[in-house]
């Protein structure tokens, strides 16, 4: 086989990848290991910054997204039993969108089939070639038969379990980690959301997020141990904890039970791989960098790389060098790490970490109270959490 770009992977960054890329002309095949099925239906993040929402509109795959998404302009902190809105779109002009990752991989998935180009599922024994070359390749196991794609430049985006980022010899990438003590129990109900934006709780216990994902299914989530044993938490039991600690003060709790159709436990880390290049293989997404859930980060910085990558790989084709590709990681890190920087202070601002004190514990609150009632604290959270700026073009 035979192509101008190897994709590896399914996900948002890898299928978005592929249709800009069929957009300007230049083709693309794209391998995933597991089922179409699986990809469709596996739940994920589920909050774009108008950014990404720009990006998938201007790439002329957001009709269902405008016409099924829920959008916010503000969001809610709620500590020392009270609620504080931060109003985004009066702060910034901007707003947030609630639109299930695996509703954008459904989208990508049906207009990339739909443009009969080649996207393999459930292909085996991945492995890259010749990568310091003109000429990497990938071999692979596809219905059987062993193939290997010839191409002039691999797309990595496989995740941060994929076999992109082990492909690179030892001491190249410097990999900056930090494991977070605590994870989140989350839990997708049959249920009205708790509030018609989302509410993210500072409590004694630890921290609670009230999400959706549409208005008749919620996604909740509250503070546990990375070792948690899902046996131990009955329905009963997580409902319990949810209503404690997204009570108002003097309203209650304002979460709204239902069945429970899913749950599972999240742990919290911070990852990221410079350089995010290595000869002629291009790592995007969660294959070189992880947030941790609270800043809502993880799809949106995966686009934002494709972004940048697409742009570069354009302009590669076009004849105008590969001075754009030489940029690529230095232009893709500027912004990783100061979403890194965001998700790191608001998860500090709103975990209660091993140790903690009561001093740390007030310290929070006193943080808590300035970002609410400061203008240029409330600005801060604000232009961070809708995004900041795209990479120019």
């Amino acid at each position: 086989m035979r192509t101008q770009v190897g994709i590896v992977g399914a996900g948002p960054a890898g299928l978005l990848l592929g249709h800009l890329l069929h957009l300007a002309g230049i083709e693309s095949v794209v391998l995933e290991n597991r089922s179409r099925t699986h990809v469709e239906e596996r739940i994920r993040a589920g909050l774009l910054e108008q950014g990404t929402v720009e990006v998938l509109t201007e790439a002329g795959v957001a009709e269902r997204l405008h016409r099924e998404a829920m959008v916010h302009e503000g969001l809610e902190l709620r500590f020392d039993g009270q609620s504080h809105r931060i109003p985004l779109t009066g702060l910034t002009g901007k707003r947030v969108t609630i639109y299930g990752q695996q509703e954008v991989v459904k989208d990508l998935i049906a207009v990339r089939l739909g443009a009969g180009a080649p996207l393999l599922f459930e292909v085996d024994r991945v492995a890259l070639h010749d990568l310091e070359t003109d000429a990497p390749s990938i071999s692979f196991v596809h219905e059987g038969i062993a193939q290997r794609l010839h191409c002039d430049v691999i797309a990595g985006c496989d995740g941060f379990h994929g076999i992109c980022r082990d492909s690179i010899p030892a001491g190249v990438l410097r990999a900056y980690e930090r494991v977070y003590p605590f994870a989140w129990l989350g839990i997708l109900a049959a249920a009205p959301p708790a509030s018609h934006e989302l509410i993210y709780a500072r409590h004694e216990r630890g921290f609670a997020l009230a999400t959706m994902r549409s208005p008749t299914l919620s996604r909740l989530y509250i503070q546990c141990r990375p070792e948690e044993d899902l046996t131990q938490w009955s329905d009963d039991r997580i409902w319990a904890e949810l209503h404690a600690r997204l009570a108002h003060r003097d309203h209650g709790s304002p979460v709204k039970e239902g069945p429970i159709l899913q749950r599972g436990v999240t742990t919290m880390r911070s990852f990221v791989v410079e350089p995010m290049r290595f000869g002629r293989l291009f790592l995007a997404g969660d294959a070189a960098h992880i947030v941790p859930p609270t800043g809502a980060k993880g799809m949106n910085l995966a686009i934002a790389d494709i972004r940048v990558l697409a742009q570069a790989l354009e302009a590669f084709y076009r004849g105008r060098g590969t001075a754009l590709l030489e940029a690529y990681s230095g232009r893709a890190l500027a912004r990783v790490w100061k979403a890194q920087r965001f998700s790191w202070w608001m998860t500090s601002l709103l975990h209660r970490f091993d140790g903690d004190d009561l001093f740390e514990h007030k310290l929070r609150l006193a943080e808590l109270d300035y970002v609410c009632n400061s203008a240029a604290g409330a600005m801060t959270l604000a232009e961070n959490y809708v995004g900041l700026p795209l990479a120019p073009g």
